[in-house]
């Protein structure tokens, strides 16, 4: 028994002397970065928990492109305007693959768009954007839609009369049925359980991006697997997310007509057209899991900014009052509001970005794989490489924004009071990876927001000074939980 203990002993010392001297010898060819423990990496001096603040400071230590290392897998983290946009623009297809982690692979393989790589991900995505373009995005037939489900959140709103409410669950079953009327074709009740189920289960996936025991799973798979811990409830609500797409594709293959109206519509028409041909990533997995992907890139993050919004104008109210004047001035009460507007309302469209730009609400972004050996501010990067571009760094970014920890819509006006761009706003990122739904939730959140300021005035519930406006790290960076009072005007 004794030398059983003692060989025990040996072969735990070799495993840790021999993962050091390999991680010794990786670290000679990678950017520098805090020291890494064996088998662990920095993931204790982090808290289990990859936080943009913390990369932030690490970077005046390390510099802006370095190294750290999440177990046994060393990530390169890019910080600061100038190094994130070289990257992601001028190395734009080194760098446009996604880490495929353990935990990843059970939750998407390798299909869909957001987290798939190589041909599948170029085929789905250009399919997605040619799919969407054909139901109306870029055109006013799709600002219509988004017209029509804003009205319903008026008037939920405008139901409460005044009376302090919490706006997130009526801002997020409305900007669901947004892309749910593309995607399935049809919108869903507030009280339809298995579509909140579905969205449910989405918003617990992109929170396992901060849970402590998903790094700890991609670390040591073969060990969290086997464990009852907390990841085992969300594989169970992914699993009936995935089941409620299935059959609203079983519904739509028994109707399916010969004009397409949604974009399942046009994913079967695909798949018929490309039956037989073994090479076809036109397959029932890859439409469910775009599928999943729209609502990814098109529900959470605008019910998020829209719920920050709001949060702005209560707590500014000097500005809610000048966005609300030049809506008024420009166009009227009764004028529809489409997103070519913007161009008119130039303090309106600053407020919009500021609120974008200082929610911060991606943090991270999505990590990025090198998908070929290439060079970063003088280092070698190695094929098969994570990268993280903190997304944050560039957002607040002293060198680009006057008052970066402030909010201030003046970083988006001139001296004349006219909009400008800012190379520094990459709230969704930039290159080939540039999120896949930006388009369409900068028409939303346009229009849903300017709806919002026309119609109420924004007021804390009496007794309330000021809501807080300091962050959740969850998934995105969400508000706490508020009330507030909408009060027509």
């Amino acid at each position: 028994m004794f030398l059983v203990s003692e060989l025990l002993l040996a072969l735990v010392v070799y495993v840790l002397v021999a993962q050091f001297l390999k991680q010794r010898w990786m670290i000679r060819r990678l950017p520098p970065g805090p020291t890494p423990l064996p088998i662990i990496g920095n993931l204790w001096s982090l808290n289990f928990e990859v936080h943009y603040e913390t990369l932030i400071q690490l970077a005046k230590t390390h510099g802006n492109v370095f190294t750290i290392w999440l177990g046994l897998t060393p990530v390169i983290v890019l910080n600061g305007c100038q190094t994130v946009r070289n990257a992601l623009i001028s190395h734009s297809e080194e760098l446009s693959g996604r880490p495929s982690t353990p935990l990843s692979m059970v939750f998407m393989g390798d299909n869909g768009i957001v987290f798939s790589n190589g041909q599948t991900w170029k085929q789905q995505r250009r399919f997605g954007m040619m799919a969407m373009r054909n139901l109306g995005l870029g055109k006013k037939s799709l600002e219509v839609k988004i017209k029509e489900v804003s009205q319903q959140l008026l008037e939920l709103f405008r139901s409460e009369n005044g009376k302090a409410m919490d706006p997130a669950q009526p801002i997020a079953s409305c900007v669901a049925n947004v892309i749910s009327s593309v995607v399935f074709g049809h919108c869903f009740s507030s009280n339809d359980k298995s579509f909140q189920q579905m969205l449910n289960a989405i918003n617990s996936v992109i929170n396992t991006r901060t849970q402590w025991w998903s790094r700890v799973y991609d670390a040591f798979p073969s060990i969290m697997s086997r464990l009852p811990l907390p990841q085992y409830e969300v594989f169970v609500e992914w699993e009936k997310a995935r089941s409620y797409v299935k059959q609203e594709i079983r519904t739509h293959q028994e109707n399916l007509s010969d004009e397409p109206q949604d974009f399942i519509d046009f994913y079967l028409r695909q798949m018929e057209q490309t039956t037989g041909d073994p090479s076809s990533p036109y397959e029932e997995a890859n439409l469910v899991q775009v599928v999943l992907d729209l609502f990814f890139a098109g529900t959470e993050t605008t019910t998020t900014t829209l719920r920050w919004a709001l949060l702005y104008m209560t707590n500014h109210p000097e500005i809610q009052d000048k966005v609300q004047k030049e809506l008024d001035s420009v166009l009227g009460d009764s004028q529809a509001i489409f997103y070519e507007d913007r161009k008119k309302l130039p303090y309106t469209n600053a407020v919009i970005h500021e609120i974008q730009r200082y929610s911060n609400i991606v943090g991270l972004g999505v990590p990025r794989e090198c998908v070929q050996e290439t060079t970063l501010q003088g280092y070698q990067i190695k094929k098969g490489t994570a990268v993280f571009p903190n997304l944050s760094s560039v957002l607040f970014d002293p060198g680009h924004w006057e008052t970066p920890r402030q909010f201030n819509p003046e970083h988006f006006l001139d001296k004349e009071g006219n909009f400008v761009n800012r190379e520094a706003f990459l709230p969704f990122g930039a290159g080939h990876r540039v999120c896949f739904g930006e388009q369409m939730a900068r028409v939303e959140f346009f229009i849903f927001f300017s709806s919002l300021l026309r119609s109420f005035t924004f007021q804390p519930p009496e007794g309330i000074k000021k809501l807080k406006e300091d962050f959740i790290h969850a998934g995105t960076m969400l508000p706490h939980p508020y009330k507030v009072c909408a009060i027509p005007r």
